[in-house]
């Protein structure tokens, strides 16, 4: 196929460029009714932003334009199937789990997953059984399970229905995927991966090898992660016989909205056609400039950056992990180089996660300026402590201490945050970035925990849906008998 046209792209283009009257939605006109100040900014795009007329296809039932552009896509991520999604990888990752999970079965699960991993499962019916993840000690991060506690739960567990697991984490960790792939295969179970942080990993070295390519049944990119995408754009891999390409449909008719957005639709078109004109060459120069910069920060004093020293984990150099030197935490290293003008895509305890452009930057030196002068500005900061790390994850396969088909049976209530040791917890605490739960609905609150929460609250983490240290209580569940 010829992965150097934008079919999508050049099909919204040659509409507009045909001087259409606008007789349907969307209400703008291609941009002609817009509030004056905002104008500028949106015009371009706004001739773009069409909707499901004649010749401009349809996404939830495409023999197109769109068609054409998801073809492109398969082919060349080595996919029997590809979808393109406008709203995110969540999307993604909730349509494979309902295409796969049975109500009431298992769902072999990494603790450190994505929040929609886990609200995937509850609206499936199914029971998640989270599986214990290594702990890297020098990052400070969970990474993968083992093959040892992979092989025991499968061994161990009952009717499974799918396998889900998350490689690279956030911070661009990728897990030996093909072992644990070809083992749960030999229990013929179908392997889901959220892929999310790997859309650029089909480039081959030295980029970690995409679970696509290792086997993996349906493989879920977050195209707007590192690839010229929109926000929200995603794309969604079948391979195999596992799974059914139908089934999958179905899901994503469901849960995609009926009116897409023509704009993210192009930017994914436009993606693929990037990432397939990226030639060895490019490579080549954009890992010499990676090379440049990380050579330029380590020369900067106050400042480190952090690698993995496990050889089993190879890393995404897209991700750039830099912690202070000075004892003060991720949060107030975010805070100093966002003074500077440089906005990072997360802060931890200890860290800093920037995500570098799929190209040669032309913002380099701008970077380097910026952290030298945040470095320079931390060496005066009092606020000096050790960081309280969350404890490594237990190596044990756990399962939620109330199942989520028993929960409706309890009653939720309020508890003072002094009294929830011990309780079971009504509501997820979910810090976001990185959107992984740190509690769990369901599970038993234990000190550490709670330690660990309000540590990150002190240092500035922001947390969604709930607002538990500043009110002082978390809601828990309670017999309905008691």
């Amino acid at each position: 196929m010829n992965q150097h046209r934008a079919p999508l792209f050049e099909g919204l283009k040659n509409h507009w460029e045909g001087l259409p009257v606008s007789g349907h939605v969307p209400g703008h006109k291609y941009g002609d009714i817009f509030p004056e100040q905002a104008k500028g900014y949106f015009q371009e795009l706004l001739k773009l932003d069409a909707t499901e007329i004649s010749g401009l296809d349809d996404l939830h039932d495409p023999d197109g334009i769109i068609d054409e552009a998801q073809k492109l896509t398969a082919a060349l991520y080595g996919a029997d199937h590809s979808f393109f999604l406008v709203n995110g990888s969540t999307v993604g990752n909730l349509a494979m789990i309902l295409a796969t999970c049975r109500r009431g079965s298992k769902v072999l699960v990494q603790r450190n997953c994505h929040k929609s991993i886990i609200n995937g499962v509850e609206l499936a019916g199914a029971e998640p059984v989270f599986l214990a993840c290594e702990f890297d000690t020098v990052v400070g991060v969970a990474t993968s399970p083992s093959i040892k506690n992979l092989k025991e739960a499968l061994c161990t567990m009952g009717d499974i229905s799918a396998v889900i697991l998350t490689s690279p984490n956030y911070y661009g960790l990728s897990m030996e995927l093909e072992k644990s792939i070809q083992i749960i295969h030999e229990f013929k179970v179908p392997v889901l991966v959220d892929e999310a942080h790997g859309a650029h990993f089909v480039l081959g070295e030295p980029f970690p090898i995409s679970a696509l390519d290792l086997g993996a049944d349906v493989v879920v990119h977050s195209a707007h992660k590192t690839l010229p995408a929109m926000t929200m754009g995603s794309f969604l891999h079948l391979k195999g016989q596992w799974v059914k390409r139908e089934k999958v449909a179905y899901y994503l008719r469901m849960l995609q909205s009926s009116s897409p957005s023509y704009p993210i639709m192009a930017s994914l078109d436009l993606a693929r056609f990037y990432l397939a004109s990226f030639t060895k060459d490019k490579i080549e120069n954009l890992l010499k400039d990676i090379e440049e910069l990380v050579s330029l920060i380590k020369g900067i004093d106050g400042v480190e950056v952090v690698d993995s020293y496990d050889k089993s984990v190879k890393k995404d150099p897209l991700k750039l992990i830099l912690r202070s030197t000075e004892g003060v935490s991720g949060f107030t290293l975010q805070k100093s180089l966002e003074k500077e003008g440089l906005y990072v895509e997360l802060a931890d305890s200890q860290n800093v996660l920037i995500v570098l452009p799929l190209a040669v930057s032309e913002k380099k030196h701008d970077m380097i300026e910026t952290i030298k002068k945040a470095a320079y500005h931390l060496k005066k900061e009092t606020d000096k402590h050790i960081p309280v790390l969350f404890p490594p994850p237990s190596k044990e396969t756990i399962q939620l201490e109330i199942p989520l088909a028993e929960q409706p049976l309890f009653q939720v209530v309020k508890c003072p945050l002094d009294q929830v040791e011990g309780k079971v917890a009504a509501e997820a605490i979910v810090p976001y970035p990185p959107g992984i739960p740190v509690l769990l609905k369901g599970e038993k609150v234990t000190k550490e925990t709670m330690d660990y929460i309000k540590e990150l609250h002190r240092l500035g983490a922001r947390f969604q849906g709930n607002d538990l240290v500043n009110t002082n209580y978390l809601y828990i569940y309670k017999k309905e008998k008691e």
